[in-house]
């Protein structure tokens, strides 16, 4: 047995991997190989970097976008007795400082990063200090433009690798066309080209699509139709709890998700889904990401997704345990022209970008030339109303400032609060003689949270208020009075967003927006749009195939089992099999186009370029350097 199936077996249990994990595996910590690894939803890419990183002496550092997943990741990885940390928008400096000296002294073997901390100095000059086995790149399409969630902050990465020189690269995803793999490479300084994919086929998924006029009831009748679990997938907040609430008055177990929920709802609500006391989860696509259920019948979109590289991970979410599921998206005209209007909505105009831009800096009171590094919390909400700005042009303004660069926009931050006493044993005791009012309230703490010497240690408030006795306000004023003296840091709890400005205040003159970016960013979201509309449009080609297509595959074949193949197959009458054989025949000894083939035919009831086509994506026909179908030798 090879030592990465010991260390599966000994923390995962697992006998063996799966398809394609052994190899990139032994290519990133064998071979020493940057390696860009390409595994669909479920795929198990988090393994791929825990395995090498334990089998091996040192630390791998793992770049990660979402907080969310960061903190998920670190809990299961404790849990399984591995020692992780994660550095995020949000903790204090004296936090930050503090997990990066562990990390120097060799406390943990992972170490999270969000993007944006990555160019700071503070973990630069820790860093060169740091033994790293591994740099991982999770969410690696988010360095790419042409990608779908394009975060500038990754692109810091190349600049890291200048101090770890010896240190290979794993980056992994499980959404990317062509040209984002090409760009992942050159973004991340590859040493050289070295890409092991699984295909992204799902030969379990099945994949229908119904324009309707009753979402409700279509989604009704197929949650009864499909035993077991599933997913709907909705763009509001608003929706999630409105469906769920339908569901439930029609008898459906039932429950909404969205990332606005307060921490210990979301645990809740995903425990009782998990565990099959919730049937159905309607969610946002804040739902999915890190939960790993694998027996999800149904994934239900009710709206259309942004870009394919979205509906394909979230629908990949369904039938994990290699069982048949079924992936719908349900849609009508509306759908369709909300999803072209959102095209201005997202890209509003340049003048309006930069008046958000100065309304930010004069509202957290950033000079020009300053700000670099500093992270503000932001309630959208409030600045909007403070401003006069409408707060979907403001959300999308921040995204755009985003991909310049400029600042790091944090969706809903979660952040428990903590405390790490500052003196020495012998100072808070000489404190406590001095300070009777506190003598024990300190003494509950030590008591009820051990390594406070040593570490920040999440508490609740609530909970020392009830164990004491005490009032909620009692607590917090104590908490803040020991912090006031210099006795401990308290770092209370955070819910909001945050905003990180990560370059320092422009001058408004130097403000600019080229027109090129602006465009290009513009043009790739438009070209995604479109795609989603044609996959959800189109009556000619298999599902799976334009999906599979979309990433690249083009040799794939006809699931058979999506609506488009099974409507082929209830299509296929005599009569329409009688205009195959005969168009067959016309091309047996001369190819022919299309013009040539319908007045041959003759037959304006017939739509002789619809069945072409299908004779060409099935493979039967094919067209020649002359634009002309002919008949397809290899058959």
């Amino acid at each position: 047995m090879s030592i990465y199936k010991d260390v599966l077996q000994k923390y995962w249990g697992y006998p063996d991997f799966r398809p394609l994990q052994e190899d990139i595996i032994k290519s990133v910590a064998d071979d020493k190989k940057d390696t860009l690894g390409l595994l669909p939803t479920g795929g198990g890419k988090s393994i791929i970097f825990q395995v090498p990183a334990l089998a091996h002496k040192g630390m791998c550092i793992v770049v990660s976008p979402l907080i969310a997943l960061m903190k998920d990741q670190v809990e299961n990885l404790k849990k399984r007795n591995i020692p992780a940390a994660a550095v995020y928008t949000g903790m204090s400096r004296n936090e930050i400082s503090m997990t990066l000296e562990k990390a120097i002294n060799g406390k943990f073997k992972f170490l999270y990063l969000s993007p944006e901390r990555l160019g700071t100095e503070l973990f630069l000059n820790h860093l060169q200090e740091m033994k790293i086995n591994l740099l991982a790149i999770d969410e690696a399409h988010c360095i790419s433009q042409w990608g779908y969630d394009f975060r500038p902050s990754y692109l810091k990465v190349a600049d890291v690798r200048k101090y770890i020189p010896n240190v290979p690269v794993l980056a992994l995803t499980a959404t990317a066309t062509p040209k984002v793999v090409e760009d992942i490479q050159e973004k991340l300084n590859f040493k050289q080209k070295n890409v092991l994919r699984k295909s992204f086929e799902r030969k379990n998924l099945i994949y229908i699509v119904r324009k309707t006029n009753d979402k409700y009831g279509q989604l009704l009748k197929l949650i009864n139709a499909i035993p077991g679990t599933g997913v709907v997938y909705v763009r509001s907040r608003k929706m999630t709890e409105k469906v769920a609430d339908y569901l439930k008055s029609h008898g459906i177990s039932a429950d909404f998700y969205h990332a606005g929920l307060d921490p210990k709802q979301k645990d809740r609500k995903q425990d009782d889904w998990k565990n099959d006391r919730t049937r159905v989860i309607v969610s946002t696509n804040a739902f999915g990401m890190g939960i790993d259920k694998p027996d999800v019948r149904f994934v239900i979109h009710i709206d259309l997704a942004d870009s394919l590289e979205a509906y394909f991970q979230e629908a990949g979410r369904g039938g994990r345990d290699l069982k048949d599921a079924y992936a719908f998206l349900l849609f009508d005209d509306a759908d369709i022209e909300k999803l072209i209007a959102s095209v201005d909505k997202s890209y509003p105009p340049k003048e309006k970008i930069f008046a958000v831009y100065k309304a930010l800096a004069n509202y957290f009171k950033i000079p020009v030339g300053g700000g670099k590094g500093q992270s503000f919390e932001f309630v959208l909400s409030k600045f909007s109303q403070n401003f006069d700005f409408f707060p979907l042009e403001v959300y999308n303004s921040l995204k755009f400032l985003q991909k310049q660069g400029l600042i790091e926009y944090t969706d809903e931050v979660f952040t428990r609060s903590k405390i790490h006493i500052l003196m020495s044993r012998k100072e808070l005791y000489k404190f406590q003689v001095e300070n009777p009012a506190f003598d024990s309230f300190i003494k509950f703490l030590l008591r009820s949270f051990p390594g406070l010497f040593t570490d920040f240690v999440p508490i609740d408030e609530l909970w020392i208020a009830n164990s004491t006795h005490t009032q909620p306000k009692i607590i917090l004023d104590l908490l803040r009075n020991l912090h006031k003296f210099g006795v401990l840091e308290y770092s209370p709890r955070k819910t909001t967003p945050f905003i990180t400005f990560l370059e320092e205040r422009i001058h408004p003159k130097s403000f600019h927006i080229s027109k090129e970016n602006y465009d290009f960013l513009k043009e790739n979201y438009i070209k995604r749009i479109n795609a989603v509309v044609d996959y959800a449009t189109r009556t000619d080609k298999c599902r799976s195939r334009l999906l599979l297509e979309y990433f690249g595959e083009y040799e794939a074949e006809n699931c058979g089992r999506c609506d488009i193949c099974h409507s082929r197959k209830n299509q296929n009458s005599k009569d329409n099999y009688k205009i195959q054989k005969q168009i067959i025949d016309l091309l047996f000894d001369n190819a022919m186009n299309i013009n040539e083939l319908e007045m041959a035919i003759n037959d304006k009831n017939i739509d002789v370029k619809k069945i072409v086509r299908r004779l060409v994506d099935d493979g039967v026909l094919r067209i020649n350097q002359n634009r002309k179908f002919e008949i397809n030798k290899k058959i």
